[in-house]
C-alpha cells in the first residue's frame, strides 16, 4: 500500500545530483557554525535540535532569526528541526500531557519563524503497560501538532524509531510497519509525513524493503542514514554494518524518491568521505 501525502522538498530535484541532496544532522551544534561548515563543503541540507545548548528554544532573538534566514537564503541551504526522541510524546499524565503539546508547538513556531522545511517528530514510548492508552495519547498529541503545523505552513515528519530488546522496560512506538500504520492511518494530512530512518528499519523483521513495500516513497520527506549490524541501535558509518546501501538507493530512487538524505553519524571528516561513498553506491 502506498500512502499519499507528497514529498516535501525545497530542492529542485530535477537538476540536483545526489551529492547535493545528502545533508547532515548537526545535533545541538550552533546552527550558524553548521551553516558555515555547510557553505565550505557544499552541503545543502541541515537537521538541527533546539533542546539544549546555543540552539535552545529560548535563544532565538528576532535579530538572530533574521541573520540565520539570510544565511540560508543567500547560500540556498535548507534547514529542518529535529525534536528530541527522549521527550515522551505518548505522555498522558496531567500537566505533563499539556507540556508535550507546548513542546511540539514551540518547535513548530520556531520552524515557521526560521522558514524550516521539515520538523522531525517521534511517537513517544511505552513502558510495557497501558500500551493502548499511550498510543492514543501519542496520536492525539501529533494530531494537534499537525493542525498547528498546517496553519503555520510547516511539515511534520514522523521518524520510525528503533527496536529495543524484548526484555527492555521501555519501547519506542512507531518502530515497526504495523505501528507506523497506526499513525499514518490516523493522521491523513499533507502536513504529516515520514522521516524514513533506514538504520532503524534494519533492526526489525520488516526491514528496509518491508517499510518501502508498505508505504512507498510518496510520504517520505527525508531519509535518515546510518549503518548497523541489524542487532542493536548504533550509528555506524555506512559500509561498516550490514545494510545494503546499493539496494536501498535502487529501491528509493527507483521508486520515485527525489528528496534529501541526512547523514546521522560520524565526525565531519567521516561525513564528507561517506558522502562520496554513498554517491558511489547509488551509481552516480
Amino acid at each position: 500500500m502506498t500512502i499519499s501525502g507528497g514529498q516535501q522538498q525545497g530542492v529542485d530535484s530535477e537538476s540536483a545530483g545526489l551529492r547535493q541532496r545528502i545533508g547532515f544532522d548537526a545535533g545541538t551544534q550552533d546552527l550558524e557554525s553548521a551553516i558555515a561548515w555547510s557553505i565550505l563543503n557544499d552541503v545543502k541540507f541541515i537537521d538541527f535540535n533546539c533542546d539544549i545548548g546555543p540552539n535552545h528554544i529560548d535563544n532565538w532573538s528576532e535579530d538572530r532569526i533574521e541573520n540565520v534566514k539570510d544565511l540560508l537564503s543567500d547560500n540556498k541551504i535548507h534547514v529542518g528541526i529535529h525534536t528530541l526522541s527522549a521527550v515522551n510524546i505518548a505522555e498522558f499524565s496531567p500537566r505533563m500531557s499539556k507540556a508535550v503539546d507546548d513542546y511540539l508547538a514551540a518547535n513548530i513556531e520556531l520552524g515557521a519563524k526560521l522558514g524550516a522545511e521539515w520538523i522531525t517528530v517521534h511517537a513517544g514510548m511505552h513502558f510495557t503497560t497501558e500500551i493502548e492508552a499511550r498510543r492514543e495519547a501519542s496520536i492525539d498529541h501529533l494530531k494537534r501538532a499537525t493542525y498547528l503545523a498546517e496553519a503555520l505552513e510547516q511539515k511534520l515528519l514522523l521518524e520510525n524509531l528503533n527496536f529495543e530488546p524484548d526484555d527492555a522496560e521501555v519501547h519506542y512506538l512507531a518502530h515497526t510497519v504495523e505501528e507506523c500504520l497506526w499513525y499514518f492511518d490516523a493522521i491523513r494530512k499533507d502536513a504529516f509525513g515520514w522521516a524514513f530512518t533506514v538504520n532503524h528499519a534494519n533492526l526489525v523483521p520488516d526491514g528496509i524493503n518491508g517499510f518501502l513495500k508498505e508505504f512507498g516513497t510518496d510520504r517520505i520527506g527525508c531519509v535518515r542514514l546510518a549503518d548497523n549490524d541489524g542487532k542493536i541501535e548504533v550509528h555506524m558509518i555506512p559500509g561498516e554494518g550490514n545494510i545494503d546501501f546499493k539496494s536501498m538507493f535502487q529501491r528509493l530512487e527507483g521508486g520515485g524518491y527525489s528528496g534529501h538524505y541526512t547523514m546521522a553519524y560520524g565526525s565531519p571528516e567521516q561525513k564528507l568521505d561517506s558522502r562520496d561513498w554513498l554517491v558511489g553506491q547509488a551509481g552516480e
